[in-house]
């Protein structure tokens, strides 16, 4: 079959396409022909061993040769304790642990799995399991008079977390960088910041603070939020986690602000009530581009680089 492979971190050309034996479902897993895997900042962030977080389980070299969690597709095959699932089941997932979507079939455990939703398309149902499920919790608790400001707020989780906060009643700022502008505000934006030319934690006080690429002072954080606010990052570099959990948590405790980590709670118990709402149209799923198999490294590069406006998916089979 063919796949995308790296066995080195770094950047974009790294990534090779090349023929590799065809996995094998055992246990509990199901063999999945890849229809579409939705790029993640994640999938970057492991292309480049950077933040150091990206590198759990291969400290000094990728523990996974093929990058892509996010996949939609058709079961191909079952392992021998599999119940839920049998071959022609169209399925999407994230497949967190062994990733692998960034080729035509992947194996995935059959607990990380959910049956698509008829109504969505495969590359539709790719978007939802890791973006969806980031902004579904990550803006939980908003509510009308409240005023919410998203970080990254015109990539894919972001552009889930302005409707999601909108559904909710609350008044949304969406803060990136210029060239998304006008987009954030398609998606239902209030005001919208340009993070290069404006301070968006001198702004406010907020509510709430989804911050999707957290990189700034934890004191900074704890000004932009109005007393009682919460502030919540997902992702960044690992020094701005830390002090988050740390010197964070105590300032904010100590000034009626809640600052930390969102734990993001993973499997399809938390993606399908969001895949419902997409079926529903409650919530749009906005798919920027998308690209062909053998063009991975121009996809991840167009969401590593900031220039995504909602999700990039890569279509593989048809």
């Amino acid at each position: 079959m063919k796949a995308v492979t790296y066995d080195r971190y770094g950047p974009p050309e790294v990534l090779r396409v090349e023929e590799v034996p065809r996995p094998s479902p055992t246990g509990a897993q199901v063999l999945v022909k890849v229809a579409a895997t939705s790029v993640n900042l994640s999938d970057w962030e492991t292309l480049r061993g950077s933040p150091l977080y990206s590198r759990i389980g291969g400290l000094r070299t990728p523990a996974r040769p093929t990058l892509g969690s996010d996949i939609a597709g058709w079961v191909e095959e079952v392992g021998p304790d599999v119940t839920r699932f049998r071959p022609g089941d169209e399925v999407y997932g994230d497949n967190l642990a062994l990733k692998g979507g960034f080729a035509e079939y992947a194996v995935a455990p059959e607990s990380v799995l959910a049956l698509k939703p008829a109504a969505l398309t495969f590359a539709e149902a790719s978007t939802v399991p890791q973006a969806g499920v980031i902004a579904f919790q990550g803006t939980a608790g908003a509510a009308a008079g409240h005023r919410v400001l998203i970080n990254g707020a015109g990539g894919g989780s972001g552009a889930f977390a302005i409707q999601l906060a909108k559904r909710l009643g609350a008044e949304v700022t969406g803060v990136d960088n210029a060239g998304k502008l006008d987009f954030m505000r398609a998606v239902g934006a209030d005001a919208v910041i340009d993070y290069r030319s404006r301070d968006f934690t001198r702004g406010g006080p907020y509510d709430l603070v989804l911050d999707l690429v957290a990189h700034r002072s934890v004191f900074a954080y704890r000004r932009a939020l109005a007393r009682g606010g919460r502030y919540r990052c997902v992702g960044g570099s690992v020094g701005t986690l830390l002090r988050v959990l740390t010197v964070g948590s105590l300032a904010g405790l100590l000034t009626g602000r809640r600052l930390g980590v969102l734990a993001v709670k993973e499997g399809p118990a938390h993606f399908q009530p969001v895949a419902d709402l997409c079926v529903a149209g409650d919530l749009t799923v906005h798919i920027d581009r998308t690209f062909p198999l053998d063009r991975v490294p121009e996809a991840l590069s167009h969401v590593g680089e900031g220039r995504a406006l909602g999700k990039v998916v890569v279509v593989t089979g048809s």
